[in-house]
C-alpha cells in the first residue's frame, strides 16, 4: 500500500490503521465499504478518512468537458493509420484512430493475427514506430517480411534491397508478454518512457498492439473473488489513458468463446465489451482466404455494417 502510506503525512486520517482497513478498495464497491465501516468500532474515522480519500482523487481526475471541447478534441487527435485492408479501413473510416482502442474479435484463424502484423508493417512503412505485445509467440519477423516484399516490389532475401526492409523492422518493437502482471509492468514502463521521449527520438510511437490481450485477462477470471474482474477494468483504463493521453492507436485481439445456445460470443464478458472504443468481429470460411470483417460497436458506424478482404495466412 505505498501509495496510501505516502499520504499520511498530508492527509492524517489516511493512517496506518485506516490502511489496514482499506488496504482492499478498489475491489469494493463504495457503498459496500461504507456499509463495512458502520460496523467497525472505528466507523466515524474511516468514513472520514474514505471522504478525505475521496477528495484527493477527485482533485486528480480531469475536469468535465462539455460537448464542443470533446469535438475540438476529436478534430485534433484525428489521425487515422492505414491498416493494409481495404476493407476493414472502409469500416473503420480510414484507419486505426489515434486516441482509440481497437479490438479484433474472432476465432482462431480468422485472421486476427494477420491484421495486427500487416497494421504493424504498414505503419512502419509511412514512418511510424509500433510497440507489438506478443503473448502467444504469434508475431513473425519473416512474415513481416513477406508482406513488405509484397507491396513493396522487392525480393525479399535479396541483399541489395534490405534497405527499406530494416528500416520497417527497426520501426517495430516487439515484446513478449506472458501474463497481466508483466503487462501492467510494461505498459508503466512504456507510460513513463513516452513522458519522458525515450521511444521518440526518431519516430513516433503511432500504434500498440497486443496479440492478444484475452490470453492474458482469461486465466485471471477464474473464481468468486473480483480481484480478476478488477485487473481486467485497470488494464482496459491504462491502455485507454495512454491512447488519448499521446495520441496513439491500440489495437488489441480477443478470441471467441461459447455463449447460450452454443452460438459463440467474445471472450472476457460484458464489462469488458464497454472498454473498447471499436469492436470488429472477424471470420473465414475454412480454406478460404477471404475475411469477413463487420461492426460489432463504433461511435460513428451503425454496427452489422460488412467488409471483405483478402488475407494470406
Amino acid at each position: 500500500m505505498a501509495p496510501l502510506k505516502s499520504m499520511e503525512k498530508d492527509h492524517p486520517l489516511i493512517d496506518t490503521h485506516f490502511q489496514s482497513f482499506f488496504e482492499d478498495f478498489l475491489l469494493y464497491d463504495l457503498h459496500a465499504l461504507i456499509a463495512s465501516a458502520d460496523n467497525h468500532s472505528s466507523s466515524n474515522t474511516f468514513k472520514q478518512g474514505i471522504d478525505q480519500l475521496l477528495s484527493v482523487i477527485d482533485a486528480k481526475l480531469p475536469s468535465l468537458r462539455n460537448g464542443l471541447q470533446l469535438l475540438q478534441d476529436a478534430e485534433c487527435n484525428k489521425l487515422l493509420l492505414p491498416t493494409g485492408f481495404q476493407g476493414i479501413d472502409a469500416l473503420l473510416g480510414g484507419g486505426l484512430r489515434a486516441g482509440q482502442l481497437t479490438e479484433l474479435v474472432g476465432p482462431s484463424s480468422s485472421g486476427k493475427t494477420q491484421a495486427c502484423l500487416t497494421s504493424a508493417s504498414t505503419v512502419a512503412k509511412n514512418g511510424g514506430s509500433v510497440i507489438y505485445f506478443d503473448t502467444g509467440n504469434s508475431f513473425s519477423p519473416q512474415r513481416i517480411a513477406d508482406l513488405v516484399g509484397q507491396t513493396s516490389g522487392y525480393v525479399v532475401g535479396n541483399q541489395a534491397e534490405l534497405g527499406p526492409l530494416q528500416r520497417v523492422m527497426e520501426r517495430i518493437l516487439c515484446y513478449s508478454v506472458f501474463d497481466i502482471y508483466q503487462l501492467f509492468d510494461m505498459l508503466q514502463q512504456l507510460k513513463i518512457n513516452l513522458k519522458s521521449k525515450i521511444v521518440e527520438s526518431d519516430h513516433r510511437i503511432q500504434l500498440l498492439i497486443i496479440d492478444s490481450i484475452s490470453s492474458l485477462i482469461t486465466p485471471i477470471l477464474g473464481g468468486s473473488g473480483p480481484q480478476g474482474h478488477a485487473l481486467m477494468i485497470s488494464a482496459g483504463y491504462l491502455l485507454k489513458k495512454l491512447a488519448d493521453d499521446h495520441n496513439i492507436a491500440v489495437l488489441v485481439t480477443n478470441h471467441m468463446v461459447a455463449g447460450e445456445g452454443g452460438t459463440s460470443k467474445p471472450a472476457l464478458g460484458e464489462s469488458w465489451k464497454s472498454v473498447p472504443h471499436i469492436r470488429l468481429l472477424l471470420s473465414r470460411e475454412y480454406g478460404s482466404n477471404v475475411c469477413n470483417i463487420s461492426t460489432l460497436k463504433h461511435p460513428s458506424v451503425a454496427s452489422g455494417r460488412a467488409a471483405k478482404c483478402t488475407m494470406y495466412l
